[in-house]
């Protein structure tokens, strides 16, 4: 997914499951639980760069991810 200068990044669903080689159902079970933000369109999902680099800090300390 591409991104406008100055405006954040938002990944689907898919592609959180994608980058992080688990399951959508997975991911929308951690976006359902609040273990990962998200923001909803409608029936649909976005997740923020930032909360999947956070998610990914907080149950890997110490480790440097790139997102």
């Amino acid at each position: 997914m591409s991104t406008v200068s100055g405006t954040k990044q938002l990944f689907t669903v898919a592609e959180v499951a994608a980058m992080m080689r688990v399951s959508k159902m997975t991911v929308y079970r951690m976006v359902q639980a609040g273990t990962i933000d998200s923001i909803r369109f409608g029936r649909s999902y976005r997740v923020p760069q930032s909360a999947v680099r956070n998610y990914l800090s907080a149950t890997n300390p110490g480790s440097d991810y790139t997102v």
